[in-house]
Formats: C-alpha cells, sequence, structure tokens
C-alpha cells in the first residue's frame, strides 16, 4: 500500500523587532509582536531568513519569553541566496525561482515553514518575495503574522498622504543622478499628491537629506521617521523651508535607520 502524501505546511511570514542591526539595547519582544506571532516563532522549526545569525538571536529572544517547542540546535535556518540581498529578489527568474522552491522542501513533507529577514516585516523593503511566489506556485498557504513594518509606521506618523503613496526604494548614490531622481520623484508627488517614500543605509542618511533640503522646494512637505520602536525615535515633519529655517536636521540621530518621505 503506498503512503499517504503529508499534508503540507504552511509558510507564515514572521515579523522581528526594528532594533536589529543597531547598536541600542534590546527593547522587550512583546512591546512590538503580540502573543499570536510570538507562539508561531515558538513552535516553528524550519527557517529561510535573510541571516541566520539575527534570527538565531530573535529566537534566543522569543524563548526567554515563550519557550520554543525545538531546542535552537534543532532548528533548520536556511539563508536566501546572496544575490537576493543584493539586488532583491523581487523580479521573475527562473534560477531564483527554483532556488526559492529548494528552500520550501519541508513545507511538501508537512512541515511549516517561517520566513524572516533582519529587521520588520519579511519581502517589504526586504527579500523574500520570492519565496512567497513560489509558495503561492507551489499550492502552499501564505501567512503573514502581525508585526512592526517600518514604512507604514513612518507614513502613519509623517502627516503625508496615506491614501496615495509609493515605496520608490533607494535613490541613486552619485550626486547628480540623485538630484535628477529626487526632483522626479517631487515632480510626481506634486502633481498627483502622492507621497514618495525612500529609504538609505544609515551611514548614507545624512547625505541624503542634505541632498533633500538642496533639492526640494521650500514648499514640498518632508519627513523623516528615525530610530522607529527605538526609544531613540524621532519623527520631524515639515516643509522644506521649515527644515532649514528649524535646523532639525541637526536633530536627528541620523546614524540609526530612517524612512524619508516627501509630498504635499
Amino acid at each position: 500500500m503506498s503512503k499517504e502524501p503529508a499534508q503540507r505546511g504552511r509558510l507564515y511570514l514572521v515579523p522581528t523587532p526594528l532594533d536589529f542591526g543597531t547598536d541600542t539595547a534590546p527593547t522587550n519582544i512583546d512591546q512590538w509582536l503580540p502573543s499570536a506571532t510570538l507562539a508561531t516563532a515558538s513552535r516553528l522549526q524550519y527557517w529561510i531568513t535573510e541571516n541566520a545569525k539575527s534570527t538565531r538571536a530573535f529566537l534566543k529572544r522569543v524563548d526567554a519569553l515563550l519557550p520554543l517547542q525545538h531546542t535552537l540546535q534543532a532548528h533548520q535556518l536556511a539563508e536566501l541566496p546572496r544575490a537576493a540581498h543584493k539586488k532583491g529578489d523581487h523580479v521573475p527568474d527562473s534560477v531564483i525561482d527554483q532556488a526559492a522552491r529548494a528552500l520550501l522542501a519541508p513545507a511538501l513533507e508537512g512541515h511549516d515553514v517561517g520566513l524572516v529577514s533582519e529587521a520588520g516585516m519579511p519581502a517589504i523593503a526586504d527579500p523574500g518575495s520570492s519565496v512567497v511566489r513560489a509558495a503561492h506556485a507551489m499550492g502552499l498557504a501564505v501567512v503573514p503574522l502581525s508585526g512592526p513594518v517600518s514604512l507604514m509606521l513612518a507614513l502613519a506618523g509623517s502627516g503625508l498622504n496615506g491614501q496615495n503613496f509609493a515605496f520608490e526604494g533607494y535613490v541613486p548614490q552619485d550626486p547628480n543622478e540623485r538630484t535628477r531622481r529626487l526632483r522626479e520623484l517631487e515632480h510626481h508627488a506634486l502633481k498627483s499628491g502622492q507621497t514618495q517614500i525612500v529609504i538609505e543605509t544609515p551611514y548614507r542618511n545624512a547625505t541624503l537629506l542634505e541632498a533633500c533640503l538642496k533639492t526640494l522646494q521650500p514648499h514640498t512637505r518632508l519627513a523623516v521617521a528615525v530610530g522607529l520602536a527605538l526609544p531613540q525615535q524621532n519623527i520631524r515633519s515639515g516643509l522644506v523651508s521649515g527644515w532649514k529655517r528649524h535646523g532639525w536636521a541637526l536633530q536627528l540621530p541620523l546614524d540609526l535607520p530612517a524612512v524619508f518621505l516627501f509630498g504635499r
């Protein structure tokens, strides 16, 4: 008699606290992750991760509140390909798709699998979309869990249009190309009312803010949300002319992760 195939597992999208990757002392994990998210994270054994080291640190913090159902050594952590970190994995590609399907092999054997990034919600401003696409193609249930999403926290706290917005990722590093891109995005924002959201690597935050203040028009509203969910959290929002007048750029801890938003 042939063996019945195992019931397929689910893919859970597991958010993590936003203090990972900073020098800030860890906050209590249950301040940002509800009990249902913690309960799911505590029972999962198979993980697809952006960074295995940070995922182990995350699991230790979960374990301190809700004991893991499997020892940390028994957890199976598979890292996303390095190419997904550098270029993202949101564009359909046969090689990327094959890699994503391979990572989901435990789900075909009946195991639930967690997808996790270094901080925040996986597959939003982080790699992981290829795994989600593959899960849908393979007939696996996809379950996003509740937790912090820095882009949405920043948008909600900005005072800018939350009914029409676009996340544009990183702007070019070349000064001339960066200026051209900022002007292009600003033109669209002022014409359509669509809030534009961009991010940068923390050590280049000050450079991007300086470029915004030099490039954007005085009547454009600019918001910068720094250190979201951290004790140093600071959100400033106002017209570019006001930014220059009040010197807000000097008052922000720009060495922390930041989200930049502008529009009308």
